[in-house]
């Protein structure tokens, strides 16, 4: 509820209350019996009936209670895009009216209450006096407080229906004047009314259809409005079908005082006792003298006419009449009807739809369990538990024995399978559907790719590893089902791996370890030292250099899949002549390609090394903890007189012993 002033909100409180408590059932006061609006009219509600309290959640106020008080709603539909006008004006000063738009275009209108989302444009101001829309606002909505009583004019489309509640927030009875002015669409049907069509039953009854709304106020219910034209028909009485809890009608039953025999009538409009013809919601008049012929024809009970299209699984069917029943005739539990087909069908009940004056074409029959079972299924009219069968308007009941027939289908299944076949390269995957109960479509999409297809099985081929997934749906036309699969071709493949240390030194045992991947059937070592050997897990190697310098072995794995491919990786082990720790006592940089260095030689084996060069002041002009990283005679790019150059060495052995060694090495130029 908007907040209002202390004093006035303790002076209404009690009121208030019983107000909200009552319920709307005055027409108009509801959604489902809004006024229809002509775009040129103006409505006058001299006085409001006090009830409603319904919240109305608004999108721009979502924390706030806001209430259809005293509400009144109007509906109409837009036939011209643009901007939408209007005002509120108030018959006292001290009133506060409040507004709130919506579409409703294929939408429940009783729904209003749970959908902000459909909220177009609102104003909830505080403020008394006029308010509406206008083209200079700022806002097309307004929460509630001190904000302007004026909301911009807001944007409708054509063909959209919209749905507007006028709530009046100072719980008076004092009324308002509604105008719709200014802006530029157009609300107003400016279609001229004409009749459409023309049925009869009973030869007594005869159903005009119009091809717009009409004021059911325009209606004289003593038939003065309508005549037969060529012949001397007395008519008693005329109803616009939803005039009892409405407004406007497009649909009128006419009875006539006694059966006519069969023939050829013609309806003819005429100026009743009322002083019109119809009128539309703008006053527009039904011209006189517009009519309509039918033929009627012997009274005949009604039939089964058509039954609705089955859909997948249905738990009821859709029952067309060739003419309209008794809507009381029909049996709620359903036995005025009997299902058969290939598989057992019970019927549980029947519901009455779209009764208009205790009349319907219509009946659905509802099944205890659902049709899953493909074939064709009659539907036949028998005598229910109330003693009769359906009868028609006029009385007459449905022949036992009358019946229909539908076709119902199979549910499906998406579930599929797989195959795959490997090879060296690439792995080939084909998923498969089994078809069946009647399908005729399938899809099937891999969400990685995009890749789809439309046949019953899809084959792909993957070169790279990674994970998969594989969506399938499937339909007869009717029922559809969808399903997916993630496959992985992760190890599906061989791929030869293995680990080994950087170098062997000379009676090394050197460990090799298998990390190949995949279905490994078979492994086929080649050391590169005259051994080989056919299991995963290789006896200790042992290497011997016979260069005076490293010497790169090639150690080779071979390994196989069951199918007979295979894989082969080769890597490279530094073998060394000697692993013994020494530094030169002299080496010639002068790019040769010989003794150019200064280093620990053959260092591969020790671990925390520091090697360290001094010149002839006892100052540190090269150091490294890498024995890899030699000095090249130079600092700084410029190179080191000849002579002798003391370094140090420190590192841990193999054994873990901590080693110092001192010495001084010629720089020979």
């Amino acid at each position: 509820m908007k907040l209002r002033s202390l004093f006035f909100t303790i002076l209404l409180c009690s009121f208030a209350l019983q107000a909200y408590t009552q319920t709307c059932n005055t027409p108009g006061q509801n959604p489902s019996t809004a006024f229809p609006v002509c775009g040129t009219g103006t409505f006058i509600q001299s006085s409001v009936n006090l009830c409603g309290g319904k919240l109305t959640p608004s999108p721009k106020c979502p924390n706030s209670s806001l209430q259809d008080v005293n509400p009144y709603w109007y509906k109409f539909t837009c036939f011209q895009s643009g901007t939408l006008g209007f005002t509120v004006t108030p018959n006292s000063s001290t009133s506060d009216y409040d507004w709130q738009l919506y579409d409703v275009t294929n939408r429940d209108v009783n729904a209003v209450y749970t959908n902000p989302s459909w909220v177009v444009s609102c104003n909830w101001s505080e403020y008394y006096g006029t308010t509406g829309t206008t083209a200079t606002a700022a806002n097309v909505m307004e929460c509630e407080g001190k904000v302007p009583q004026y909301s911009r004019m807001p944007d409708i489309l054509v063909g959209h229906d919209y749905i507007l509640l006028v709530s009046h927030f100072s719980n008076t009875q004092a009324g308002y004047r509604l105008d719709f002015n200014s802006g530029t669409a157009v609300i107003t049907d400016t279609a001229r009314p004409a009749l459409k069509t023309l049925k009869t039953s009973c030869a007594s009854k005869f159903f005009v259809k119009l091809n717009k709304k009409m004021k059911c106020s325009s209606i004289a219910t003593d038939g003065s409005d309508w005549e037969f034209a060529n012949a001397s028909v007395p008519i008693a009485s005329v109803v616009g079908v939803g005039c009892t809890a409405g407004f406007e009608t497009d649909s009128l039953i006419i009875t006539t005082v006694n059966p006519v025999v069969p023939g050829n009538y013609t309806l003819r409009a005429k100026n009743g006792t009322d002083g019109n013809t119809m009128l539309d919601l703008c006053d527009a008049q039904l011209p006189v003298g517009a009519a309509l012929s039918v033929q009627v024809g012997p009274i005949a009970p009604a039939a089964i006419d058509s039954i609705g299209k089955v859909r997948c699984k249905p738990s009821e069917l859709v029952i067309w009449l060739s003419d309209p029943v008794l809507c009381k005739s029909i049996a709620a539990d359903g036995s005025d009807f009997t299902v058969t087909g290939p598989s057992a069908i019970n019927v549980s009940g029947a519901v009455q739809t779209d009764c208009v004056g205790d009349l319907t074409q219509r009946v659905k029959i509802q099944l205890a369990s659902p049709i899953q079972t493909a074939g064709i299924y009659t539907v036949t009219v028998k005598l229910g538990t109330d003693g009769n069968t359906i009868e028609s308007i006029c009385g007459l009941p449905t022949p036992v024995g009358s019946s229909k027939t539908v076709e119902g289908y199979d549910t499906v299944s998406a579930r599929f399978n797989f195959t795959v076949n490997s090879s060296c390269k690439a792995d080939t995957v084909v998923y498969t559907h089994p078809g069946g109960n009647g399908i005729i479509q399938w899809q099937w999409r891999e969400q990685s790719t995009g890749a789809s297809g439309t046949l019953p099985s899809f084959k792909r081929i993957y070169e790279a590893d990674g994970q998969r997934t594989v969506n399938l749906a499937v339909s007869n036309g009717v029922c559809a089902d969808s399903a997916s699969v993630v496959f992985s071709t992760l190890n599906t493949r061989v791929k030869a791996a293995f680990e080994f240390p950087a170098f062997a030194c000379p009676k090394d045992s050197v460990l090799f370890v298998d990390k190949s991947t995949g279905p490994v059937a078979g492994w086929k070592w080649i050391f590169g030292n005259g051994q080989t050997s056919f299991q995963q897990r290789p006896p200790l190697q042992f290497f011997q250099s016979t260069n005076t310098t490293v010497e790169q072995v090639s150690i080779t794995l071979v390994v196989s899949h069951a199918n007979g491919c295979s894989d082969t990786l080769t890597q490279k082990i530094k073998v060394p002549n000697n692993c013994y720790i020494a530094v030169p006592s002299g080496f010639t940089p002068n790019g040769d390609g010989l003794n150019d260095y200064l280093y620990p030689l053959n260092a591969y084996q020790a671990t925390n090394l520091q090697f360290l060069v001094y010149n002839r002041y006892g100052q540190v002009i090269f150091q490294t903890n890498d024995w890899n990283r030699k000095w090249d005679g130079k600092i700084n790019g410029l190179l080191q007189p000849a002579g002798n150059y003391a370094w140090k060495l420190e590192y841990t052995d193999i054994a873990g012993k901590r080693i110092a060694l001192k010495g001084t090495t010629m720089l020979i130029r």
